[in-house]
């Protein structure tokens, strides 16, 4: 067990040793090539100015550097290919003992963080290069659309995924409509990427459910799944270090699309496959993502029904700034909830 153990954690403290001595070099270039919006303040759904939100959120669009996504998944991924290609070369040594690339647990997940970083490097891209016009939003949904629905054809046919595990009941047996319903799974995850908007938010946020994601997949004995969630956590507490009030960068799309599209495929390897309770576990593990997205949700409809709008600001970590809450204050609660839920969903996983 201690040596288990060992091989999640250490991948995790050497995610997050590169992620801090990576992002100096990454800080420059984003501050030398000026990677954030030439002209602040957005359009809301209707087509009219966003005033709240301007209010709030304007003037730092033009301050702070976007793409800082990057440290979370560069550090990942360095780390994945280090150890690696150290138990390769090393084959008798200690190295192969941290060497979790495996094509059973975390091939998946690891090309869907590098596939969702590289879409969402793209629409950072354009955003700080065509005056806030990035990928358009049918464009992203269309990509993610057909990724998904390639993931949950193979996790149908490849790996015969087809119910899904109910807590203290079983199963629950849909067959194909496993496609579709991961495609659903994936675009509300990616929906709820809206979360980075607070200095500090998202981070706390994902770190506390990827560090349940890995909980859960040790306790199944998926222990290359933790590892790799594990990891993830390393690389976003990295970024977090220089996310603090104040930001030295955002994560924006490419960090907020990689770990979405990733969570979407750990949630789902951490079902079925793993003989546990993955996908009925995310509402209580990910809750702060699904107030964001409901909130998203109640405000559209709200004002389409009725002319107005029922939180001042949506998703609704805003609409707490508005009402006069400090934003690091928000920051924090919304921590200590999602380290909360993080620990109720992996007693759960442990009991069920």
């Amino acid at each position: 067990m201690e040596s288990t153990l060992l091989s999640v954690l250490v991948p995790a403290l050497l995610s997050f040793t590169i992620g801090i001595a990576i992002t100096p070099v990454v800080t420059h270039f984003l501050y030398k090539y000026k990677v954030w919006k030439k002209q602040g303040g957005k359009v809301a759904m209707g087509g009219h100015e966003a005033t709240e939100f301007n209010r709030l959120k304007g003037g730092e669009e033009t301050k702070t550097p976007r793409m800082g996504g990057i440290i979370i998944w560069l550090s990942v991924l360095l780390t994945l290919a280090f150890t690696y290609l150290m138990a390769l070369i090393l084959p008798n040594s200690f190295f192969p003992d941290f060497d979790y690339l495996t094509r059973s647990q975390t091939l998946i997940p690891a090309t869907t963080l590098l596939i969702g970083a590289l879409i969402g490097f793209l629409n950072d891209f354009y955003d700080v290069t065509k005056n806030g016009q990035g990928i358009r939003l049918s464009i992203r949904l269309g990509l993610i659309t057909a990724l998904s629905s390639f993931l949950g054809w193979w996790f149908y046919t490849k790996l015969g995924v087809t119910s899904i595990n109910i807590p203290f009941d079983g199963s629950f047996e849909i067959g194909f409509l496993i496609v579709p319903f991961f495609v659903l799974l994936t675009l509300g995850l990616y929906a709820s990427g809206v979360i980075d908007g607070i200095d500090g938010l998202s981070g706390g946020v994902f770190a506390a459910i990827f560090s349940a994601y890995a909980g859960i997949a040790f306790i199944q004995s998926q222990f290359d799944l933790a590892a790799f969630c594990a990891t993830v956590v390393g690389g976003i507490l990295a970024f977090l270090w220089f996310n603090v009030p104040p930001a030295r960068f955002w994560m924006t799309e490419t960090g907020s699309m990689a770990l979405t599209l990733s969570l979407a495929t750990v949630v789902f390897m951490t079902d079925t496959l793993g003989e546990g309770n993955g996908i009925l576990l995310l509402p209580i593990v990910g809750l702060p993502l699904v107030a964001t997205v409901t909130s998203n949700v109640i405000q559209i409809f709200y004002r389409k029904a009725t002319g107005k709008k029922f939180f001042r600001i949506a998703p609704i970590h805003h609409h707490f700034e508005a009402i006069g809450w400090p934003s690091y204050k928000v920051t924090m609660r919304y921590w200590i909830i999602s380290i909360f839920c993080a620990a109720v969903g992996v007693i759960l996983a442990s009991l069920a």
